[in-house]
């Protein structure tokens, strides 16, 4: 554990109720032991990352996560995958997990026994791996930049995973912890049984809680996950710089805003691996075909283009590199969304993006603000 970054928040009940500064590894543990005091019998959840003590004092004189733009870090690297029914529901996750525990220990030599996955509780799985792994350290992008690296290797495993679960103060449903709506606990499962076992017996499994012991932490960095953290942290980076620039042009009265050479470049050739020239480092980079989308469609929509002409004009692009047409129809969506006044500000002032509009159901209107959870 990071020694200085050792503050979390845990949340006994719903995600409205209140954030309790915790010693976010004690509590870790206390889950995966079934402690008295993490009443695994309740819904709970713990924050997705970790922070300093400029995060304790904030929350200790506020009472809340929300407004808080310092650094954090993790100590795994979470994935959350989720089918609803009409997508094959409990079955189709089980497959799309084994996908990514396979690609996880065939692709980027992670260890199975170092793979820490869930059946979540309710309709997917949940899956970490130890950032010792590539040793990153703490910063205030740390929660972008960790988003960036699973959606390259979710990509890879051509797994579709929940962007939305990398806000900086995301709630995690805790270990063991019991869901609301399904009775069923979050239970720990060996890369072996998530691969062996039948949906249906994962289920009758989660009946009960189940103490656990944590993986032990690898010695050996992964050279090629610390490759992949420092290619995502410059992808950040050219972000942020980017998201600068655009203020300081609005600050400088600067209104001459460009259709620019990627937005062009994804109309006509969209994502895929060498559709352009060999010298596009994004394509060559095979993983960013949800962002060249989004970026596509904010750019359009800086310019003044209504939602329906950036479905138009991207769409066939998008699709035709391999998107399906529900991630299509979020990634212009949310580009779109992310100029619109208000959430743009929003947006360059916390260096943060879109991940999903929709309308928020009436007694969670508070989450977001608060991080939402998964």
């Amino acid at each position: 554990m990071n020694g200085p970054m050792r503050h979390g928040y845990r949340i006994v009940g719903p995600c409205s109720a209140e954030r309790r500064l915790v010693d976010w590894s004690a509590a870790f543990q206390a889950y995966a032991e079934c402690d008295p005091r993490a009443r695994v019998e309740s819904e709970a959840y713990l924050s997705a990352f970790t922070f300093g003590g400029d995060f304790a004092e904030h929350l200790r004189n506020t009472g809340s996560t929300r407004g808080f733009a310092g650094a954090c870090w993790a100590p795994w690297l979470w994935f959350d995958i989720d089918r609803a029914p009409t997508a094959g529901g409990i079955d189709a996750a089980l497959q799309d997990a084994r996908k990514l525990a396979v690609a996880l220990s065939d692709r980027y030599g992670v260890d199975d026994a170092a793979q820490l996955w869930f059946y979540s509780g309710a309709k997917g799985f949940h899956a970490g791996i130890p950032a010792a792994l590539w040793a990153p350290a703490p910063s205030t992008d740390f929660h972008r930049v960790a988003r960036r690296l699973a959606e390259t290797i979710a990509e890879a495993a051509a797994v579709i995973i929940d962007a939305g679960v990398y806000d900086k103060v995301r709630a995690f449903r805790g270990p063991n912890s019991r869901h609301p709506g399904t009775g069923r606990h979050k239970v720990r499962l060996t890369t072996d049984e998530l691969m062996h076992l039948s949906a249906a017996a994962i289920l009758d499994r989660a009946e009960k809680p189940a103490p656990f012991d944590l993986p032990d932490v690898p010695a050996d960095s992964a050279d090629f996950l610390v490759a992949h953290w420092d290619t995502a942290a410059g992808q950040v980076r050219e972000q942020t710089e980017a998201a600068a620039q655009r203020r300081a042009a609005v600050t400088d009265g600067d209104g001459t805003t460009k259709l620019n050479k990627l937005t062009l470049d994804f109309i006509r050739n969209g994502a895929a691996p060498g559709a352009i020239g060999a010298g596009d480092e994004n394509r060559q980079r095979g993983a960013g075909r949800h962002r060249l989308c989004y970026s596509a469609a904010a750019n359009l929509a800086e310019l003044g283009a209504p939602l329906p002409l950036c479905f138009s004009l991207l769409e066939e692009s998008a699709l035709d590199c391999g998107l399906p047409p529900a991630d299509v129809r979020r990634a212009v969506e949310n580009g779109w969304a992310s100029m619109q006044p208000g959430v743009r500000e929003a947006c360059d002032v916390f260096n943060g993006e879109v991940i999903n509009v929709q309308s928020a159901p009436a007694d969670t209107s508070a989450w977001p603000a608060e991080g939402g959870a998964a």
